[in-house]
């Protein structure tokens, strides 16, 4: 944190990002190009995200090389996946620039706000857009950072006129921990990034940690239905009592909760309730009981910040989702084709659970590239449980993280994936197929398609290429 103290955003002129093209640090570009600096940037290869900072005017070098860095860099902000070897951040360090990375940089806009912190293994982006959207519409406009693009917006970052800044906390290498927000709301805690968390304990330990920047009259939101987070919450009410916490979930042992959980007619439809008191029916357009959570948290605090409910009512009936997240795209061949982020065993399951309770009458063909070899090796047998709710089977081979990957972990393929899902459950024999990679997923997928099917492509890496190709 010491070198956020040092910079002010004021003083700045120009302000370079290695990596510009990625969610998080393409929505500080953003935000530093609306506050008049000069912003210039690299990344590796043109993408969706980087052409819509180009036509903003941003100056952004494909190729990452010594001479990119100029004297005349005030700042320069690079994504926590660049390797020290870069040579970009090796001149930077030689050059003696100012440099932090993008946890840093969302710290130094977002500190000293009314920060809201959106965090979990899971949800994070569909909830912050959800409660963007809520606050917005209830009258309060505040600043959202979200790691995905949102329909209203165009753009993953909003700059709103009020002093509250609501933004998607990442536990990745302990990212979140340069935030220190006013209130939490803390989705759930399941294991991930096995590259940098070796078990469930330390994924607590790391989330209780978070939850200390809390000051001492914080308030913090928890899903009640979840174990782990109940855990880290009790955890830290016995460690600052001041802090104020409410659950929200399923069930009526929580402060906020849902019931009557119903689908039809292509929508979610819950009874709301913050204790004794009925908050009304709510109508959701995204599938799924997980969503019907990330709606509870975004009920659960626009009804603290005093939100009437007939206006979160709206605002979330009115909610269409956000890129890559149940994204719905278009027909190819008579199949419908959804584009999902899904890439933790728990997303997959329950994303595919519930697109069939969406669409019960079709058939579900399930596309997925798994994302990391350390993810997959480290999380395998819950994979092997999470294709159940599908039809058919695509696995297309896993998509390497340049950067994130061990040779130990390199054992291990899709195609021992799909060998082991169909040993576990008869029903994918002759109903699973493995892809050496895209245009082989394409081809299976020609082949297997039929008019009326669910076509859902799920993944964080390249893989949402081939939903954007089938309905160009």
């Amino acid at each position: 944190m010491e070198k956020e103290e040092k910079i002010n955003i004021e003083t700045l002129k120009k302000v370079y990002f290695i990596g510009i093209g990625g969610i998080g640090t393409s929505a500080i570009a953003r935000f530093m190009k609306a506050h008049g600096k000069e912003v210039v940037g690299s990344d590796l290869k043109p993408s969706g995200v980087s052409e819509g900072l180009e036509k903003l005017g941003i100056k952004i070098n494909y190729g990452q090389v010594a001479e990119n860095i100029t004297d005349d860099i005030d700042l320069v902000i690079y994504t926590a996946s660049i390797p020290k070897t870069n040579p970009e951040l090796e001149t930077v360090l030689k050059k003696g620039i100012n440099a932090i990375t993008y946890s840093e940089s969302l710290g130094l806009i977002f500190n000293g706000k009314n920060g809201i912190a959106v965090c979990g293994t899971h949800g994070k982006s569909t909830t912050t857009a959800m409660i963007g959207g809520v606050l917005e519409d209830g009258g309060i406009d505040p600043s959202v950072l979200v790691g995905s693009i949102v329909p209203r917006y165009d753009s993953n970052l909003h700059i709103g006129a009020s002093k509250h800044f609501v933004a998607e906390a990442c536990e990745y290498q302990h990212n979140f921990m340069a935030l220190y927000p006013r209130i939490i709301i803390l989705n759930n805690v399941e294991l991930d990034h096995t590259d940098c968390y070796a078990n469930i304990d330390e994924m607590k330990e790391s989330f209780l940690g978070f939850l200390r920047h809390l000051p001492d009259d914080g308030v913090l939101f928890c899903n009640g239905d979840d174990e782990n987070a109940k855990e880290v919450s009790s955890r830290l009410r016995a460690e600052k009592p001041g802090v104020e916490i409410f659950y929200f979930g399923r069930g009526g042992n929580n402060d906020f909760y849902f019931k009557d959980f119903k689908v039809s007619s292509g929508k979610v439809e819950l009874e709301a309730f913050y204790k004794e008191e009925n908050l009304g029916k709510f109508f959701l357009k995204v599938p799924g009981e997980f969503n019907a959570r990330n709606a509870m948290a975004a009920i659960a605090l626009g009804t603290y910040l005093a939100i009437p409910p007939e206006k979160i009512k709206s605002s979330l009936e009115n909610f269409s989702g956000i890129w890559r997240r149940f994204e719905i795209k278009g027909d190819y061949k008579g199949a419908l084709v959804v584009s999902d982020y899904a890439h933790h065993p728990t997303a997959v399951s329950v994303t595919l659970k519930a697109a069939k309770e969406f669409y019960p009458e079709r058939r579900l063909v399930a596309v997925f590239q798994p994302h990391q070899h350390n993810r997959t090796r480290g999380l395998y047998q819950d994979f092997l449980k999470s294709f159940d709710s599908a039809d058919e089977v695509i696995l297309t081979e896993i998509y390497d993280v340049a950067g994130r990957e061990e040779k130990e972990d390199q054992n291990v393929s899709s195609a021992n994936l799909a060998e082991d899902i169909e040993k576990r459950n008869e029903k994918f024999k002759g109903h699973i197929f493995y892809a050496k990679d895209l245009a082989e997923t394409r081809k299976l997928i020609d082949e297997k398609i039929k008019p009326g099917d669910v076509l859902l492509i799920m993944g964080a890496g390249d893989i949402f290429e081939i939903a954007d190709e089938l309905v160009k």
